[in-house]
């Protein structure tokens, strides 16, 4: 029941309570929960206190209203680990997911210039874009920098598909030891706004991830465009795991 006497909200524990009756599988997907009415008369609470708890889980994506229907259980979120060392395409193959990755801009060698957040401004990398789809839709853009030395010769390898992670470790005998990455809020324009199916309006994780390798630090230098509407990325806290 809930504890008047706690300084933790009540639709803050009416959201816990209602959060561990779904994870128990009390309430399963699909299933409606009781009305608003029914939770306040059960927990002797006002229907404005329930609507809040609602509001919680509904932002949480564990809760799905249906306009002259009621309140259900909604379909769990795939969660897919966005700082893998494996790499990207680990990560969703880790949640049983089969991801179709495509080159949207081959590889060559460039000159990077006018952006101090790359590791490789004002010298040359091996750079690429990719775009990753699970059933057929759009859910991960990929903008890649790559050491010129230690990946020499990786222009000539077909990409298409393939995890660079297993490239580094089965080519050239490189894996990641470290790395770190930012985030922020960012809207798309043009052409990857077209390849990730989203309107300039809408906004998308952006990530910007460095890699560091014994060889070299931030050997890769990774940017990421996620579609949130599709699905959770997360970061484990409190150490990076090399699957």
């Amino acid at each position: 029941m809930l504890n008047t006497q706690s300084p933790i909200p009540l639709y803050h524990q009416l959201a816990d309570l209602l959060t561990a009756r779904i994870r128990a599988g009390e309430y399963g997907v699909g299933d409606r929960i009781p009305s608003e009415h029914q939770l306040a008369a059960a927990f002797g609470i006002g229907r404005p206190t329930v609507r809040q708890a609602i509001d919680v889980l509904v932002r949480r994506r564990m809760l799905v209203r249906r306009r002259g229907s009621g309140t259900y259980v909604a379909e769990a979120d795939h969660e897919v680990d966005l700082f893998s060392l494996a790499g990207t395409t680990s990560a969703f193959q880790g949640q049983g997911l089969t991801v179709d990755t495509r080159v949207r801009r081959q590889i060559k060698r460039v000159v990077v210039k006018g952006d101090s957040d790359n590791p490789f401004d004002g010298g040359e990398a091996f750079f690429f874009s990719r775009r990753s789809l699970v059933d057929e839709v759009p859910v991960l853009i990929e903008d890649l920098y790559m050491h010129p030395e230690l990946f020499d010769g990786i222009d000539r390898l077909d990409l298409e598909g393939r995890s660079i992670a297993a490239i580094a470790a089965e080519r050239y005998y490189m894996r990641p030891t470290n790395g770190r990455q930012t985030f922020r809020i960012a809207y798309l324009q043009d052409a990857r706004a077209r390849d990730l199916g989203v309107a300039a309006s809408t906004p998308v994780l952006a990530v910007k991830r460095y890699l560091n390798f014994p060889q070299a630090e931030n050997a890769i230098y990774a940017e990421l465009f996620c579609r949130t509407d599709q699905f959770v990325f997360s970061q484990t806290i409190g150490g990076l795991a090399d699957e």
